[in-house]
């Protein structure tokens, strides 16, 4: 069902292939041109979908190309949808909104040694961050944050983490403990962000901004990073929201952002003290938005469109926004199935989970081939489980449960 458009409202351009964007788009009242390869044209056409074709690669000499063709169609902003479109959306919107500003800031959300450096500026607290050039400066690392902890011979080393300059979340990421693990580091990996292992409370905040100002605000909260995640949080870190808010407010003043989507990751110590992992400026991975709208009713796209049309109102986003927690109808998880064995034959969704009544819906597939490769760093998850309830305990230990259980064999 495709919502009438409405001519006063902005004209969006999404970057990127995303059909659960597109969907919601289609049923809001935005006109839309959705900026992806040309792979992506003949279904486009096929389903009238706006479409323009453009190759992500590395900007270049005729990057300007792409922002002369929206301004031509009159596109008011180009919003995000993966990490890779970050830096196109700033170097577009400088053009579109005619603010040279917007492209260095879409650098810092890509670079993540600069936005760290950024952070440090701006009075948000970092664990220490160095970047690698070759196996020599991981090493020397490694060396150096052990020290400053003071181990002594023979003791544990405390874990480093390598992680790509601009990569979305687990992709690269590697924990590395002993000098001998960095020769499994692959040349092409280089250069890397190397950080000290923050030992705490790790979870993610999903904030839509609009006029300077925190407009809806999630928290996400990690069961097990890299496996599962749910909304909304427990009452435990949801207690954490005051402290959290004045985190964004400080990350809105120091990345001087006006309006948008931004999904940081933080740390809480045991010592309650609250560290700045880092930001990205694009919709977070494991299905968060579609895990919102479960519990929330709202749709997460449409909300990140609202947000980044200029030509939005306060009423519009007033009358948009549920409330945090409250309004919520119970929670929602999903758990990212990652074969136990090395080989498998078929997919055999484990009988105590179907008949569990948190139970949603799967999007696990039969395997393609019988030897599961062999993980690298966090990998990538053979598809998602949903669960929904309404005890947020009871979620949590149920999404643990998971990692115990073999679903391919």
């Amino acid at each position: 069902m495709t919502a009438k458009k409405d001519p006063q409202k902005g004209y969006v351009a999404l970057l990127g292939w995303s059909l659960n964007a597109i969907e919601a788009l289609e049923k809001f009242d935005r006109r839309f041109v959705v900026v992806a390869p040309d792979w992506a044209r003949a279904f486009a056409e096929e389903h009238d979908i706006p479409f323009m074709s453009w190759d992500f690669e590395r900007l270049n000499d005729r990057s300007m190309e792409i922002a002369e063709k929206l301004q031509a169609e009159d596109v008011d902003v180009a919003i995000p949808l993966f990490e890779e479109t970050v830096e196109w959306s700033g170097a577009i919107n400088s053009v579109l909104m005619d603010n040279p500003r917007l492209y260095g800031q879409s650098v810092l959300f890509r670079d993540k040694a600069l936005m760290k450096r950024r952070a440090q500026l701006g009075g948000i607290r970092v664990g220490i961050f160095e970047e690698a050039h070759d196996r020599e400066d991981v090493i020397r690392f490694l060396k150096r944050v052990n020290q400053t902890l003071l181990k002594l011979d023979g003791d544990p080393n405390d874990p480093i983490h390598l992680k790509a300059f601009d990569k979305a979340g687990c992709l690269g990421h590697r924990v590395i403990r002993t000098p001998d693990e960095v020769d499994t580091i692959p040349d092409e990996e280089f250069p890397v962000l190397m950080e000290s292992h923050l030992d705490g409370w790790e979870f993610a905040v999903e904030a839509w901004i609009h006029d300077g100002k925190i407009r809806f605000l999630n928290i996400s909260e990690y069961v097990t990073l890299g496996y599962s995640v749910f909304v909304p949080a427990t009452p435990d870190l949801e207690s954490w929201r005051p402290r959290i808010e004045q985190e964004i407010e400080k990350l809105i003043k120091t990345f001087d952002l006006k309006s948008g989507f931004i999904h940081p990751e933080y740390f809480v110590t045991s010592d309650g003290t609250m560290y700045f992992g880092e930001v990205a400026y694009r919709p977070p991975g494991f299905k968060v938005f579609e895990l919102l709208e479960k519990v929330y009713g709202f749709n997460a796209y449409q909300a990140m469109v609202l947000v980044f049309d200029p030509k939005t109102t306060e009423q519009e986003i007033v009358d948009f926004f549920p409330k945090e927690v409250v309004d919520a109808k119970g929670h929602a998880g999903c758990f990212g199935v990652y074969p136990r064995r090395r080989v498998v034959s078929q997919l055999e969704i484990p009988q105590e989970t179907l008949e569990h009544p948190y139970f949603d819906f799967h999007e696990l597939t039969a395997p393609l081939e019988e030897t599961v490769t062999k993980r690298t760093a966090f990998g990538t998850h053979w598809g998602l489980v949903y669960f929904h309830g309404d005890d947020p305990y009871q979620l949590r230990d149920l999404l643990k449960h998971q990692e115990d259980l073999d679903f391919y064999i």
